[in-house]
């Protein structure tokens, strides 16, 4: 699928075929290797009464976690899998947090905070391992930065290129990652870089666990 274009029904049948079944075992199974998840969390800094969304927000594990580190925020999410979307339904319900998160269907490359969430743009917006299971991710990453409000940040956390680990351990990743369609963005702070240029803003990544996943910020520039 091209990257310039935003996500199709291909790309939800396909997420749905995936997670029709892995969706219930997903938060215990994902808890050894998604690493970093809660570091990015602790970091996000969510100013008071401020609005969070999730991209790919999944089983709503994030989500949760979140609206109980931040109790004063409104917390969103965006997924395109219905399948995944059932559990996290389930998750806020079970969290009793059906006041403060909202999880819906949405595309990650055609974001509208205002047609979506009626809100001007959001104070935070969470790419937690899902970028690198967009196809047109830097056309998700662009939609982002238009959603967000001045100053506010975008907070990403995935895969990296494994490069202080052992050759072996990385090319094994690989492999398992494309049986699940995930592609790492080696290439994601070039385009943060590019991306925050475009709105006065700033941005860094930082590899963790000897480069197995990075963390990334992109911070907004107040409006002009």
């Amino acid at each position: 699928m091209s990257d310039l274009l935003p996500a199709t029904e291909p790309t939800a049948t396909l997420m749905d075929g995936i997670y029709r079944y892995q969706r219930h075992i997903y938060d215990v199974s994902r808890h050894y290797y998604l690493l970093g998840r809660d570091r990015m969390i602790a970091e996000l800094d969510v100013p008071a009464g401020g609005t969070v969304l999730e991209v790919g927000c999944g089983t709503a594990r994030n989500l949760v976690a979140i609206a109980r580190a931040y109790p004063d925020a409104e917390i969103y999410g965006i997924d395109i899998s219905t399948e995944m979307l059932k559990s996290a339904d389930a998750t806020v319900r079970k969290a009793r947090l059906q006041h403060r998160v909202r999880p819906v269907y949405g595309d990650a490359a055609d974001l509208d905070a205002h047609g979506q969430f009626g809100l001007r743009g959001f104070d935070r917006i969470v790419f937690s391992y899902s970028l690198s299971m967009i196809p047109p991710w830097r056309h998700a990453l662009a939609s982002a930065v238009d959603n967000l409000a001045p100053g506010g940040e975008i907070h990403i956390v995935d895969f990296a290129g494994q490069r202080d680990l052992p050759a072996w351990f990385g090319k094994g990743l690989r492999t398992w990652l494309d049986k699940f369609h995930v592609s790492p963005r080696l290439e994601v702070g070039t385009e943060l870089a590019l991306q925050s240029a475009r709105v006065g803003g700033s941005a860094r990544v930082r590899s963790i666990h000897r480069d197995y996943a990075m963390i990334g910020r992109l911070k907004r520039g107040p409006l002009r």
